[in-house]
């Protein structure tokens, strides 16, 4: 049989090879600077496991049962709770729902929102799952450009003056998936107000919030425009991405239908998940916890990024991002990064090539690296790997 022909239109060409590709890992040999994949050494796995059978026999009746679409009304309690420590403001109980991790917060949205061919604006470059996301549902989305700043507010403007109306406007503002850069504070104030005057949503990816190397963050867009953010949040970079646990967060009209939604993909997320996470919450487990993940992220960044220094040749530059997991690398553009990466394979060294964080035709030289997985040493290495590649190919260019 030929199933192809069967499919429904939004499963044709539709495919994620490249989320593929990073999710199964990389080959022998090969220093894999491709996923966002937490360091193991941020799970604490003694506590997980005592948290986890002391849950299953004390309350098996709430964690191992069905629960409301919208969460468990406990977990719900601790993360509005959490939302006021971590942000500066409590959201009501009817502006916050747990859900399946921030993707399904992305599907949720788009379930309620979106009819084939609206408008969705996204940062140029934005994150590979957020597109094939919205590409799911036929949006049609619209690239606006960065600098080291994060989203050129002025140019989203521009477009608003001139009468585009997305649905929404799809932002990471700290640290962002692929690049990250940081939304500065000026721009985030700009971004609210424009949206707030042009009457469009604002849809925040809060994933890499919690990992400043730092520890300070700007405040987010939803603490300065609760009545037109909706924020999605995960717990996977911070806890773990096994338990697929997040939350959205926003307008309590927008968020209520969120949850009926739901209703139709996994009805309701995992409780022993939820009620793992609150307990780990509770107990001050993430006070003690973020803090050691930042500071791992930070010495992962300085072991590559000394090595990018030391390595890479002339014209070639990078983010320097000050938080979170990624550095967006720029080479020269005689080289195409697509065409480079079997010679930077066969180096023992993985990335992921710009292209496919954009919804047009840019990023032909540029890449996205990952520097959370990897150890210092590994990623010294890798770093040193890829500035051969990268020299060799420049050489073949200019010859």
């Amino acid at each position: 049989m030929d199933w192809t022909s069967r499919f429904a239109e939004r499963a044709r060409n539709r495919g994620g090879a490249e989320l593929a590709a990073i999710l199964s890992g990389p080959g022998p040999g090969v220093l894999a600077m491709t996923g966002g994949f937490p360091n193991i050494a941020t799970f604490q796995t003694e506590v997980l496991g005592e948290i986890a059978a002391r849950v299953i026999a004390t309350d098996p009746g709430v964690a191992l049962q069905y629960g409301p679409s919208a969460g468990l009304p406990s977990v719900r309690a601790y993360l509005r709770s959490r939302v006021a420590a971590t942000q500066g403001v409590e959201p009501a109980e009817d502006e916050l729902i747990v859900t399946s991790g921030g993707m399904e917060c992305i599907d949720l949205l788009c379930r309620t929102m979106l009819e084939p061919g609206d408008g969705v604006a996204v940062e140029a470059p934005t994150y590979l799952g957020a597109i094939l996301g919205f590409a799911a549902y036929e949006a049609k989305l619209t690239g606006i450009p960065m600098d080291e700043e994060g989203m050129l507010v002025d140019e989203l403007v521009a477009l608003f003056e001139g009468g585009y109306r997305p649905k929404f406007v799809y932002v990471i503002p700290e640290y962002q998936n692929p690049s990250g850069r940081t939304l500065s504070l000026g721009r985030r104030e700009a971004l609210v107000a424009a949206c707030r005057a042009f009457g469009v949503l604002i849809f925040e990816d809060v994933a890499y919030r919690e990992l400043s190397f730092s520890g300070e963050s700007l405040p987010s867009l939803w603490s300065l425009g609760p009545d037109i953010v909706l924020q999605a949040g995960t717990f996977s970079k911070v806890f773990s991405p096994g338990f697929r646990m997040g939350w959205a967060l926003g307008p309590a009209a927008l968020v209520a239908p969120l949850a009926d939604a739901k209703q139709n993909t996994d009805q309701c997320a995992g409780a022993l998940g939820q009620r793992m996470v609150e307990e780990y919450g509770r107990a001050g487990h993430f006070d003690a916890g973020v803090p050691r993940a930042q500071a791992l992220y930070a010495s992962h960044w300085a072991a590559l990024s000394a090595s990018l220094s030391a390595h890479m040749p002339a014209g070639v530059t990078w983010s320097e991002p000050t938080g979170g997991m990624f550095t967006w690398v720029t080479v020269p553009p005689e080289i195409d990064v697509r065409e480079m990466r079997d010679a930077a394979s066969a180096a023992g060294v993985a990335y992921v090539p710009g292209r496919a964080f954009y919804v047009g035709e840019e990023g032909h030289n540029e890449m996205r690296l990952s520097f959370s997985h990897l150890s210092e040493p590994d990623l010294e290495e890798a770093g040193r790997r890829l500035a051969g590649v990268i020299s060799q190919t420049l050489a073949g260019a200019l010859t």
